[in-house]
């Protein structure tokens, strides 16, 4: 099939949802034009019954509806010269749904689009069901990467080992309790699937591993250690390449044509750092949602085979048989919108109302005027992953530190203080960095946060080139056929 000029890129996020086209520009710096943009606000939270307050899930419906407003933002016009699909999302978490059934495609609108059908909830990355004490029950992985709550085989365990709950799922509790879903894979393996057809799921060795239980060497599923522990192994998807070929479009969806080639899904962590990462000496720090920093290891390196718990620092598949290094906060933009919402409550609480736009830009306000503080906030109010007993802190108190600038000061500082604690700076330049990208919501939008950032690194910072998760799975889709064509 000739490659058609435009490529659209997707990004199934944690809060919004991303969608972007590209356009093949040989004439320009980056190689690429981006022809057109559009993000909705997901609002896909949802009650997690089984697991109570320690769940974190969301409606599938509403991400494809999320996902649905989003291409019909974009020039139809543009669509109808889509000639493949980039797909990327959030990592970690887990979607059942049943062989054939998991969509609807409703073709009578305005445009086609398909509907969620028989599919469970989508457990997050965020998920706090697996206990410290559960996860130490699980077997020991045969991989290099540890399996830590929130990821898609430590979830499907848990669901396993409290078969009460399964009716949350529509799955009973009797030999047969797997009848009403009989596939999974993360939200952007869901929609690979959908938009294609398929009878099975595809998953990227990218997201694999972010599941748990994978050997990114051998490329393959700890199928004996799961078997043995009475995994349902029928859930795992079949691996492939990210960004290679999934299928193609077995509808019209909205103006892009039917047969248009979709490719693997991809992790959103890599496919953020592709969009942005100009050279190999390039680091990436995200702070949205959570705090990412990243670096691309050498050509040929291999992480130890043994995963340690407690390490600050993953390894993680990326593209063409390399690695990024990343440290992987789950306290970042988070953490701020926590405090923002605690004062919030504390005014209400005294009979006040206020938005909370209005105290976030206010405090940012406040802290910037504030240039330095001798308080200090461990802001790990989340945990983290190698130490998810991990509570937050607030030490060095004194009465005259006690202002809304300089607690906010704090907090920020804190945020980029608990990264450097993950990963010290200085190990990016072992590394061979000799930049840093500067990225992510949270980010753009606060100065203070820039500040303590410039601060903490030796190396020099760039604020210039955000990251996009969906530009970059369209980028590595892009490139991957221009390669293909002029071979």
């Amino acid at each position: 099939m000739a490659v058609r000029p435009v490529t659209l890129g997707l990004d199934l996020g944690t809060t919004s949802v991303k969608a972007a086209l590209l356009e093949a520009a040989p004439g320009h710096p980056s190689g690429f034009l981006v022809l057109a943009s559009c993000a909705r606000a997901a609002r896909a939270e949802a009650q997690s019954v089984a697991a109570g307050s320690q769940g974190q899930e969301q409606d599938v419906s509403r991400i494809i509806q999320a996902l649905n407003e989003c291409l019909a933002a974009l020039p139809q016009h543009q669509l109808q010269r889509v000639g493949a699909i980039g797909v990327s999302g959030q990592m970690h978490g887990v979607v059942f749904w049943k062989t054939g059934q998991g969509c609807e495609w409703i073709e009578g609108g305005p445009a086609p689009v398909f509907e969620p059908r028989a599919v469970s909830q989508l457990v997050t990355w965020q998920d706090g069901r697996c206990s410290s004490e559960f996860l130490a029950s699980l077997p020991q992985p045969g991989s290099h990467l540890s399996v830590a709550t929130g990821f898609g085989c430590a979830t499907i365990f848990w669901l396993l080992k409290n078969r009460q709950h399964w009716n949350v799922f529509g799955l009973k509790n009797s030999p047969e309790f797997l009848k009403s879903y009989d596939v999974a894979g993360t939200i952007q393996d869901y929609v690979v699937t959908m938009l294609c057809g398929l009878p099975r799921p595809v998953m990227s060795d990218q997201n694999a591993a972010s599941w748990g239980y994978f050997n990114t060497q051998s490329q393959s599923w700890n199928l004996e250690v799961l078997r043995a522990s009475g995994f349902p192994l029928h859930l795992l998807p079949d691996i492939a390449e990210p960004g290679s070929t999934a299928g193609s479009t077995s509808h019209m969806w909205f103006e892009i044509p039917k047969g248009t080639q979709v490719g693997v899904a991809m992790g959103d962590l890599q496919a953020s750092v592709y969009s942005c990462m100009g050279q190999k000496t390039d680091a990436v720090l995200n702070i949205s949602t959570s705090v990412q920093l990243a670096a691309s290891m050498p050509s040929g390196f291999q992480p130890a085979q043994t995963p340690d718990p407690t390490a600050p620092v993953a390894y993680f598949p990326y593209f063409e048989n390399t690695y990024l290094g990343v440290a992987a906060s789950l306290n970042g933009g988070n953490v701020l919108a926590t405090f923002v919402h605690m004062l919030v409550q504390w005014m209400a609480d005294l009979g006040l109302e206020v938005e909370e736009s209005s105290v976030y830009s206010r405090m940012i306000q406040a802290a910037a005027q504030q240039r330095d503080t001798c308080l200090t906030i461990t802001p790990t109010v989340l945990g983290e992953r190698h130490l998810p007993d991990q509570l937050a802190s607030v030490t060095r108190i004194s009465s005259s530190d006690l202002s809304l600038g300089h607690v906010t000061r704090a907090l920020c500082r804190g945020i980029v203080q608990n990264l450097h604690s993950m990963l010290p700076f200085q190990q990016l330049k072992e590394w061979g960095v000799k930049r840093v990208l500067g990225s992510g919501s949270a980010l753009s939008r606060n100065e203070v946060l820039k500040q303590e950032v410039q601060r903490a690194f030796s190396l020099p910072v760039s604020f210039g080139q955000d990251v996009d998760a969906a530009v970059g799975a369209a980028l590595v889709v892009l490139r991957r056929n221009l390669n293909q064509k002029e071979s």
